[in-house]
């Protein structure tokens, strides 16, 4: 089992970063990541078609025999995860439960802010994790949409990145929150013009870090882990076009993605040539 790969899955790229931080965390590991690019977003869908894509998804990665799942995307952690947990004989890992987690051990005022896109705030994921950790935190919410957008145009430190992200968290920040939950796979790429708004007294919280944390406590807790010596292996998956997510992913990954495959998940095990870095 400890050989076997981690699988993640995330409405399109911004699951990258999750990807990013397991990797660091974790470099002797094998992954397989699947972007739904031809659905993406997740977040203005309902909750019912959000966990058909993640069975279907799910039932795609476990095929290639993978040792753990990581649903890298906040909306189908938020609506998907127990279903999956219910259904698939395989440690099953979301993004809101770790960062969480962080938020509510790290507050010292207990204010937390939490912002995410508005499916992610709609669905009150973040908040009610918190307080079922400790209902005396008191969480306030921001979707910040345009984030999303930003992150993937690579605008992450210009002008317009800090006139938006001073729109979006003034309001968060007079409030007198201490810790700011990054609650979009997408954030941590403007991780650097959030914390100059926010100031220094906010600590923030980056579920991607703390998802990766999570999945080594788990593989470690099981006996899972490849030997450290080893180098991990990391194969990629599309619905759609691979173009895009190529180009938008090196940026989010910081390095080169190799060789990604389109697929559909549809006919199943049906798969394309790969598409290379020339894209």
């Amino acid at each position: 089992m400890a050989w076997k790969a981690i699988g993640i899955f995330d409405s399109g790229v911004g699951g990258l970063t999750v990807l990013k931080e397991i990797i660091k965390t974790l470099p002797q590991e094998d992954t397989i990541y699947l972007g739904d690019t031809a659905r993406v977003p997740y977040g203005s869908k309902s909750p019912e078609t959000v966990t058909r894509y993640s069975r279907q998804i799910t039932s795609f990665l476990v095929q290639r025999d993978i040792k753990m799942l990581v649903v890298a995307c906040n909306t189908a952690s938020a609506v998907s995860l127990a279903a999956l947990k219910k259904e698939f004989p395989i440690p099953i890992v979301g993004v809101i439960e770790p960062g969480a987690r962080r938020a509510a051990s790290v507050t010292r005022s207990g204010k937390v802010g939490v912002i995410g896109t508005a499916g992610t705030i709609k669905s009150s994921a973040y908040a009610k994790a918190i307080k079922r950790i400790n209902p005396e935190i008191e969480v306030v919410t921001r979707a910040c949409p345009l984030f999303v957008p930003l992150a993937e145009e690579g605008w992450v430190d210009n002008e317009v990145a800090r006139l938006t992200a001073q729109a979006y968290l003034q309001g968060v920040k007079e409030e007198g929150v201490d810790t700011l939950v990054l609650g979009c796979t997408h954030y941590p790429i403007l991780k650097g013009i959030i914390a100059e708004v926010m100031g220094g007294g906010v600590t923030l919280v980056d579920s991607a870090e703390e998802t990766a944390f999570t999945v080594a406590e788990i593989l470690r807790g099981k006996a899972l882990l490849r030997p450290s010596s080893e180098k991990g292996n990391h194969h990629f998956f599309v619905t759609d076009v691979p173009a895009g997510f190529i180009r938008v992913g090196n940026r989010f990954l910081g390095g080169r993605l190799g060789d990604v495959y389109q697929v559909s998940l549809d006919e199943e095990g049906k798969e394309e040539e790969p598409a290379g870095e020339e894209i």
